[in-house]
């Protein structure tokens, strides 16, 4: 290999670890993987096709959740998010028919129109960015068996989401937990994590009967490094967590979805 391709590469590893690390910080201070603003990057700045964007996202999604859960055991014990699990598996019985369903009509819409669908989401997620985190911990929204009807029509919305924008999809939990369950926000965002694993292992195995699933193979060293900079990113958002006050946070990254939006619907 020339020594112009070694140095090119080099480049190219070292925006996927930066681009990864800024994205994963962003996402640290309001307590998300920061998938959301990874796709957009993908798609314009790296300049992937929008079914491989989305299939490479949920790869790199995996890992940041995979390695997010073990590192808020601190805060929220394993012993705490089972106590929740009728939580847990009440947005699950809708989040994986819908992770399913929405990998599905990924992989059948043209690009032209993903790229659209993937616009009008990143437009939705700006709005509950800034209204959703606004919610704070109290009394469940609905009780009973209105309450566990709407937790699975949440979980599929949420679950289809998810699958075409390649997320965890905790933009969207963390405010369902809050309002419908009336969960505290530390626990909210471990529950949002325990029920995206397995709503992405589901989206994950329906996109890899899809031939823009070789993507993952043809990138693999690109995927990693970006992950790895993600979970750096994330941690030291973390650490950063109320230096920045929320109300320039939430309305700046809202801003950076919309203008992200308008980037992917033009491609």
């Amino acid at each position: 290999m020339s020594d112009t391709a070694n140095s090119s590469l080099s480049r190219h590893v070292a925006a996927a670890f930066g681009g990864g690390a800024i994205i994963g910080a962003l996402g640290g201070l309001v307590g998300l993987g920061g998938a959301e603003f990874r796709l957009p990057i993908l798609i314009g700045f790296f300049n992937f096709a929008a079914l491989e964007a989305v299939i490479l996202n949920k790869a790199m999604s995996l890992v940041v959740v995979a390695t997010a859960l073990p590192f808020r055991a601190g805060t929220v014990p394993f012993s705490v998010i089972a106590d929740n699990w009728p939580i847990v598996v009440n947005l699950l019985a809708g989040s994986l028919i819908g992770a399913w369903f929405g990998a599905g009509w990924a992989t059948r819409l043209r690009s032209e129109t993903l790229y659209k669908v993937i616009a009008i989401i990143l437009v939705a997620i700006a709005i509950v960015l800034v209204l959703g985190h606004a919610a704070t911990a109290g009394q469940p929204l609905l009780t009973g068996a209105v309450q566990l009807v709407a937790g699975v029509i949440a979980g599929f919305m949420i679950g289809i989401v998810a699958a075409l924008l390649g997320v965890a999809g905790g933009e969207l939990l963390i405010p369902t937990l809050v309002l419908l369950f009336g969960a505290e926000v530390k626990l909210a965002g471990s529950l949002s994590l325990a029920v995206s694993l397995p709503t992405m292992l589901v989206s994950f195995t329906r996109y890899s009967r899809d031939q823009s699933f070789s993507v993952i193979g043809r990138n693999k060293t690109f995927m990693l490094v970006m992950a790895a900079g993600s979970i750096v990113g994330t941690f030291i958002g973390g650490l950063l967590l109320g230096i920045v006050p929320n109300a320039i946070l939430l309305p700046a990254l809202a801003i950076i979805l919309l203008i992200s939006a308008v980037k992917v619907w033009r491609h």
